[in-house]
């Protein structure tokens, strides 16, 4: 590769010279998905090809995580770039001849790609490392889709020895098109918490409601009830997501059962209507308790906080992809209530989150969808912008 004062057309020309075999590892995962903390598979491939590369990496962080080193020239600090390895369980429609050979299992979110575009990222750093002020911790993670990858990695210590300075991630978009780029100042993604109820009435006979005591109405009252948290108990200016995402209950059309349970996610980018909807959503528990004579077992776990990006981070990193390829390449986007475990990495250091434009021309794919085909040019678009980001970093 050529001297770091060239930096561009070196990333560039270094890119274009592995993209093919980048393609190709991304479709072997793809042909074989594995869901959160079963990156077996996968993390293998990452190891071989970060032994091809010469970079020393140790294996089982967190579970399947796998965590690789590349260290600079001169002394400086530690970059953390991370990447998601696991599937989703959807059974894949789109025909492809390298599609998901697992029933059930579908990599719908494009984590093959972020997998790919990481392993692309290594081995231009690796011929920068000479010119590097500071060393680079690469990191595949496991089970980002359960939101549990990175505490796991955490906990095995991913962000010590050495000890991590700033953190960059990265995400496809297929709401962009690619060879584009996203940013978002502040509060970037949101904090997502899990609430599971259980109503606890009296089962009996449909014919005869009086005789017992119905979960299931009490069931769709309050799953009215928890709108109001996002109608009436927050400012319309804050953004905040109430969603039930499954009810069950009852085994007959003429039993009221015993139980009935609810599992949803609430989803916010402002730590004081975390609070305020969590009292809220208690509350209600209570009295649909006290009006509608059930028990009423609430579940309500904090899950990753909010995702903000550092403001010197941001505006180091968005100049580094500018100088890549061009100013207009890179435009700022609004907040999503998805939500990312890279928070918890950016909890801890100054980090960013950069989106990478994905989407085909001609198609309106959405993740998490079973016909999800993003465009794979967004593998080498994603390992120039992050090298660059990197390298610039470490100067």
């Amino acid at each position: 590769m050529r001297l770091i004062n060239d930096t561009d057309a070196a990333i560039r020309e270094a890119t274009a010279a592995i993209e093919a075999r980048l393609i190709a590892v991304r479709r072997d995962i793809h042909a074989h998905p594995e869901l959160a903390f079963e990156e077996v598979r996968t993390a293998g491939i990452v190891a071989a090809e970060l032994d091809r590369l010469g970079i020393p990496h140790e294996d089982g962080i967190g579970g399947t995580g796998v965590v690789g080193m590349i260290r600079g020239g001169r002394p400086g600090p530690v970059v953390a770039i991370r990447a998601d390895m696991d599937a989703l369980p959807i059974h894949e429609e789109t025909g492809l001849g390298f599609a998901s050979g697992t029933a059930g299992k579908m990599h719908a979110c494009g984590h093959d790609v972020h997998t790919a575009t990481l392993l692309g990222v290594a081995a231009l750093l690796k011929d920068l490392a000479p010119s590097l002020a500071g060393s680079v911790k690469l990191v595949f993670q496991p089970a980002e889709e359960t939101l549990s990858g990175m505490a796991a990695m955490i906990e095995d210590g991913v962000m010590d020895n050495p000890s991590v300075d700033y953190a960059l991630g990265f995400h496809n978009h297929p709401d962009m098109p690619v060879g584009t780029f996203g940013y978002v100042p502040g509060a970037s993604l949101a904090a997502s918490d899990a609430i599971d109820i259980v109503l606890r009435g009296k089962s009996g006979h449909a014919a005869h409601p009086e005789g017992a005591v119905d979960p299931i109405v009490a069931a769709a009252t309050l799953i009215s009830q928890l709108q109001t948290v996002v109608s009436r108990e927050t400012g319309a200016l804050h953004p905040i997501v109430v969603t039930i995402g499954a009810i069950h209950g009852g085994s007959a059309r003429n039993i009221i059962p015993d139980t009935c349970s609810l599992s949803g996610t609430v989803r916010t980018l402002h730590d004081p209507v975390r609070d305020r909807a969590e009292a809220a959503i208690r509350r209600l528990c209570e009295g649909i308790s006290t009006g509608m004579r059930v028990g009423c077992d609430l579940s309500y776990v904090r899950g990753v906080p909010v995702l903000r990006n550092d403001a010197q981070m941001l505006e180091r990193s968005v100049a580094a992809v500018r100088r890549q390829f061009g100013e207009a390449a890179v435009t700022e986007r609004t907040p999503s209530l998805g939500a990312e475990d890279f928070a918890l990495m950016a909890a801890r250091v100054p980090s960013f989150h950069l989106r990478v434009g994905s989407s085909q021309p001609g198609r309106q794919d959405k993740l998490h969808n079973s016909g999800y085909q993003p465009d794979e040019a967004c593998i080498g678009y994603g390992v120039q912008a992050l090298a660059r980001a990197a390298a610039d970093l470490l100067q």
